[in-house]
């Protein structure tokens, strides 16, 4: 009895161990908020970021440690409920649908809708062939008065005068025809079918033997010396159907398929389900037959709400708080130190040198820097360009004008632009290191966002559990 006992228990342990999966070659890596973590979703997302071309390239140990902070990011995004919004839905099914709406094409429906392209040409001929005409342009406007009329059948006339003489048609077409598409190509108008050109020259052209030119003709946009080059019948449907799928594929081939299954899985048995029922139904199907699909899906799941969430909390509230930014940067400033003198500021280039100086007298007046762009735009620039701005922070070399201006190389002068002769600069010389946080913000907001993102990791390891299960950690990629 007690051997029994032994066993059950050990079965009901073994059950609800937390490193065995419902699937034994699947176990759980991880636990994060009560969340499974199988090891194949952990391997699905390893080796997608560590690939041999990352220069940043983790082991499983550290690579660990980023996942379950993703995944805390993720739980906290659950739990503020994004996942709900409109937005977040939308955007989500949006990337996921990019994904499932081309597997629901069948090869076998492809096939169809290229034969029914070929058939549909096949149908266009009505059993005529191919054909490859050349023409000579003579162009007559529909208003055109009775001088201009004369004018281009004199034209048409002389030119046919000079064909009938034993001139070359190609070398005659591209230096007189009045069709540029076609007469860098001798004239030629390349393969050509029923109903692809205008009734009176379709019917002249198929009307030719090849090889053979015709008199001049009048169309309703001019006159036309033509000449049948060759004709062929249509090629067999297995030498053009590469092509076609090509030329489908490019038009949408795939989205036009997968919008007929789709409707047709709108009204099975009887019952009507919306657009968004059967994509959800038909990810769902498709993933749980495909692993690689399923952790896509997830990944597009996870990301946005990560994002989401960051933005929120941590990536708009730093890049805004300009108090903690001045207060960080002064806290930091050591880091930020130049190695060689920068100058922080405005290069302008204006159409007088009267100009310049009541530009930089404005630029002068206003403190806030970041405001000099739309004094340029709204006083100097309201009505057209007649001042060039641009405002950065520079080193030797980075501009030659600025290399003349402010660090003394002469080379910068030979480039003034003929058009803003007048050039200057407004700014501050930095030798050692940035003045203000702002002279150096993206490179401060960055970095403070980065450790604002830390401490809402460190918060979120604290309100939610994690567990990481070493001995299935170890067998990854390796089992």
């Amino acid at each position: 009895m007690k051997h029994h006992l032994f066993y059950l228990l050990s079965l009901v342990a073994c059950l609800f161990s937390p490193t065995v999966n419902a699937q034994q070659d699947d176990p759980i890596v991880m636990r994060v908020n009560g969340k499974d973590i199988t090891r194949s979703e952990f391997e699905y997302n390893y080796n997608k970021n560590n690939t041999d071309g990352v220069i940043d390239k983790k082991s499983v140990e550290e690579y660990a440690e980023l996942f379950v902070n993703y995944k805390l990011k993720v739980e906290a995004a659950l739990d503020a409920q994004l996942d709900t919004m409109t937005s977040y839905q939308q955007e989500f099914r949006t990337y996921r649908d990019q994904q499932i709406r081309p597997l629901l094409v069948s090869p076998e429906a492809e096939e169809a809708e290229v034969r029914a392209y070929y058939d549909n040409m096949l149908a266009q001929l009505e059993g005529k062939q191919l054909i490859q005409p050349a023409h000579i342009f003579v162009r007559l406007q529909q208003q055109s008065d009775a001088d201009q009329q004369t004018a281009a059948k004199n034209r048409i006339d002389s030119i046919y005068s000079v064909l009938q003489g034993g001139q070359d048609f190609a070398e005659v077409a591209a230096q007189c025809s009045e069709d540029p598409s076609t007469a860098r190509r001798g004239g030629v108008i390349g393969w050509i079918g029923p109903h692809q050109l205008l009734k009176e020259l379709e019917d002249a052209a198929y009307a030719l033997q090849v090889g053979e030119m015709g008199t001049p003709m009048q169309s309703t946009v001019g006159w036309h010396i033509l000449k049948l080059m060759d004709t062929k019948p249509l090629e067999p449907y297995d030498t053009l159907a590469p092509r076609i799928r090509t030329f489908l594929e490019a038009r949408g081939m795939k989205d036009k398929v997968a919008e007929a299954v789709i409707d047709s899985l709108t009204k099975v048995d009887g019952a009507q389900k919306t657009v968004e029922q059967v994509l959800d139904e038909e990810a769902a199907r498709l993933a749980a037959q495909d692993d690689e699909l399923k952790y896509l899906i997830q990944e597009y799941h996870d990301g946005l709400l990560l994002y989401e969430i960051c933005q929120r909390q941590v990536w708009e509230p730093a890049a805004k708080d300009t108090v903690a930014l001045e207060r960080y940067f002064k806290e930091n400033k050591k880091v930020y130190t130049f190695e060689q003198p920068h100058y922080t500021g405005a290069l302008l280039q204006a159409q007088s040198p009267e100009l310049l100086k009541q530009v930089q007298k404005a630029l002068k007046k206003q403190k806030d820097e970041n405001r000099w762009a739309d004094i340029v735009k709204t006083q100097f620039n309201k009505d057209s360009v007649q001042v060039r701005f641009e405002r950065r922070m520079f080193t030797q070399g980075d501009n030659a004008l600025v290399d003349s201006l402010i660090f003394k190389v002469r080379e910068g002068k030979s480039r003034l632009n003929p058009r803003y002769p007048a050039v200057g600069v407004v700014g501050r010389m930095l030798k050692k290191g940035p003045q203000f946080w702002y002279d150096v913000n993206t490179q401060v907001i960055a970095d403070y966002q980065a450790t604002k993102e830390q401490e809402f990791v460190d918060e979120l390891r604290r309100r939610y559990p994690v567990e990481i299960y070493k001995e299935v950690l170890e067998t990854v990629n390796n089992h």
